[in-house]
């Protein structure tokens, strides 16, 4: 049976659940989330999923939606990505910071710059999550130096989570050529077999809305 994830390319908590199934080899299948348009607080998609949120994976009878939860069911069904032995804990402590100090942030900061009209851009709430987001930016990439990988010796949720905002091009206050170690991390990523930009890998995307 074929996994369906629901979800949208401009999202970044989408795109670490689309990435961990097509770099996991799993049959699956995006299903298209029309969130610019409400779509997440319509009446049937409330019946998928009461949060409201993207992405939502559907396995048969199993409906998961959290990111960092996809990601897991995902290790668990494919025993991929987790971390080795006495990892898996590391794993989560990095999920967990990620989804606390760094995607949700850059989500926010990224919408409020990109997806507002411009004269309800709030200037001084985008400035002081830019400066909590130097902080974080500057943890995993000081966490970084002289390693491969965020955990272990191997590509994991770790890697999964975090990258999730940071290969969109639209501007949030990040720029790769500042954190030379995030730089190198993200290049690993893309080199990786398999591997898809967010836009390549979900519908959806700002250029269908200009």
């Amino acid at each position: 049976m074929t996994i369906k994830l629901h979800c949208f390319g401009e999202s970044g908590h989408s795109y670490k659940a689309a990435l961990a199934l097509e770099l996991s080899g799993l049959d699956w299948e995006p299903v298209y989330v029309d969130f610019f348009a409400g779509q997440h607080r319509g009446h049937d998609y409330r019946a998928l999923n009461l949060m409201a949120e993207a992405p939502v994976l559907v396995d048969g009878d199993i409906h998961l939606s959290q990111s960092g939860v996809i990601q897991q069911y995902i290790s668990d069904k494919t025993g991929k990505f987790g971390g080795a032995g006495g990892e898996k804990y590391e794993v989560l402590r990095w999920v967990l910071w990620d989804n606390h100090k760094l995607s949700s942030q850059v989500g926010m900061t990224r919408f409020l710059m990109n997806f507002l009209p411009p004269n309800k851009r709030p200037a001084e709430v985008i400035a002081f999550m830019q400066g909590r987001l130097k902080a974080a930016f500057a943890t995993l990439d000081n966490h970084l130096q002289g390693r491969d990988w965020i955990v272990g010796r191997d590509l994991s949720n770790a890697d999964l989570t975090c990258c999730g905002y940071l290969f969109y091009e639209e501007p949030f206050g990040f720029d790769r050529k500042d954190y030379p170690n995030i730089d190198a991390w993200l290049s690993r990523i893309s080199a990786t077999p398999g591997w898809k930009h967010p836009y390549d890998l979900m519908p959806g995307n700002p250029s269908d809305r200009a």
